[in-house]
């Protein structure tokens, strides 16, 4: 290993899981916060903490300050988990410049992939197959041009940068172009600092299906498998599963092949998702699939890949980082991703439902933070009781994995759900009730699921 203490530069349940895989590599860990966030169970799990200056978010973001703690500390690298500074190539290559290695991609594939545009012109160049788009950011002259030309009469507006579903809008008539196309600027420049905004034509019943790959910095590349992400609300993902229940196994291939072949032809290194759409329309049509973005950094959903290959993806992150191969780590065996059973994963978010179905985070001091266990089930989470949760951050609270070995995907379906029912929350409202109606869907278990 090239650094023997690892700085973790993120709060909450994806920093106690990064804290937990490195001490097992015998790291020694760091922990940083906010000087609001000084309570969060993540500064109790790692060895050390360190107070950011500032409060909120804006204390995650600050690179120097994050840095300095590092060097600091004498820690040799830097894991950014995902969100905050995970994605930014300014980042890692302020890392670099300091002597310390920064567990995700390069600065370049950092660079290509957060630009959702130059992503699919290199999957084009791949071979890989994109929805009808434009290759460049778009006016509103060119977007309104571009809706007149969609075969399906639907469009929908993205950010260049970021993700998570801000600065996305679907647009149905001509006349909703103008107010979608300003809503998505001003939300991508909010969020992530770039207004540039491209258009794509809407596949109207899609499943969205994501390859996990993992690549060495020698140029050798693979995949462990796939996930099907499509119980969305507002573009956002909420349940999670591996495999993908009732993909033909030919489409099921031929996605993973494209995956592999684009990140192979870009000689991508450490975890990225390769996100696709799959058309789930009556007999889809002559491309039943196509790309539309990469996430180069550790996903929220990696849980269920790991229950289903037995792959410790953190560990394997930070020790390709370190300058391990594929082979070092165990992830060139011919059957390495070959899915044991079914995993499902639901996120627990404290949140609000109105009547009229809107949403808003909720937050408050938790009275009761029982979480579920038992056989088949993990959950990933920070909370505990007499914690006061901040409105300054993200809703997402736990993670609640449940994985059966069996084929039978109503096995997994029934293990969540159990565990769901077991988790006992108090002080704070909590989307707990809506994922055990999403799971007891006839829908979802028979995997009639889209957009």
């Amino acid at each position: 290993m090239r650094f023997d203490a690892l700085l973790i530069a993120n709060r909450g349940e994806i920093a106690i899981r990064v804290a937990r895989a490195a001490a097992e590599l015998g790291l020694r860990t760091v922990a940083v916060h906010s000087v609001d966030d000084a309570e969060s169970l993540h500064t109790r799990v790692a060895d050390e903490a360190v107070e950011l200056p500032g409060s909120g978010a804006r204390a995650y973001l600050n690179q120097e300050a994050i840095v300095a703690a590092a060097r600091e500390a004498g820690c040799g690298a830097i894991h950014p988990g995902y969100g905050f500074l995970s994605e930014r190539a300014d980042f890692a290559r302020l890392c670099a410049d300091a002597g310390i290695v920064f567990v995700g991609p390069t600065p370049e594939h950092l660079e290509l992939f957060g630009d959702k545009v130059r992503a699919r012109s290199a999957a084009a160049a791949a071979d890989v197959p994109v929805l009808k788009g434009c290759d460049q950011p778009v006016s509103l002259k060119e977007a309104t041009e571009f809706f007149a030309s969609c075969d399906v009469g639907a469009m929908i507006i993205k950010a260049v940068a970021g993700g998570g579903g801000r600065g996305t809008r679907v647009v149905q008539a001509v006349e909703e172009v103008e107010a979608a196309y300003a809503r998505c600027r001003s939300e991508a420049e909010a969020a992530f600092g770039v207004a540039d905004v491209y258009v794509e034509e809407f596949m109207p019943r899609a499943r969205h299906v994501e390859v996990q790959i993992v690549g060495d910095h020698h140029g050798a590349v693979t995949h462990l498998g796939e996930r099907e992400c499509s119980v969305q609300r507002r573009h956002q993902k909420v349940v999670e599963v591996a495999p993908a229940p009732g993909l033909a196994d030919d489409l099921r291939d031929a996605i993973i092949e494209a995956a592999v072949r684009f990140a192979g032809r870009e000689r991508y290194a450490n975890l990225g998702t390769f996100e696709f759409l799959v058309d789930a329309s009556d007999g889809g049509d002559a491309r039943p699939f196509a790309f539309i973005e990469t996430n180069a950094r550790l996903q929220v959903e990696h849980t269920v890949t790991e229950e289903v290959t037995g792959v410790d993806i953190v560990q394997a992150q930070i020790r390709l980082a370190a300058g391990a191969t594929l082979h070092d780590v165990g992830l060139d065996a011919p059957d390495i991703a070959k899915p044991r059973g079914y995993a499902i994963q639901a996120r627990v978010n404290m949140e609000t439902l109105g009547e009229d179905g809107s949403v808003r985070p909720a937050g408050g001091t938790l009275t009761v933070y029982e979480a579920p266990n038992g056989p088949g089930v993990r959950t990933d989470g920070f909370g505990y009781a007499g914690y006061e949760t901040s409105a300054a951050f993200d809703s997402l609270l736990a993670k609640v994995i449940g994985h059966s070995p069996s084929n039978d995907f109503g096995a997994a379906i029934a293990r969540t759900s159990r565990a769901l029912s077991e988790f006992r929350l108090g002080g704070v409202d909590s989307n707990l009730g809506f994922l055990r109606n999403v799971l007891a869907h006839d829908d979802f278990a028979a995997g009639r699921v889209y957009t």
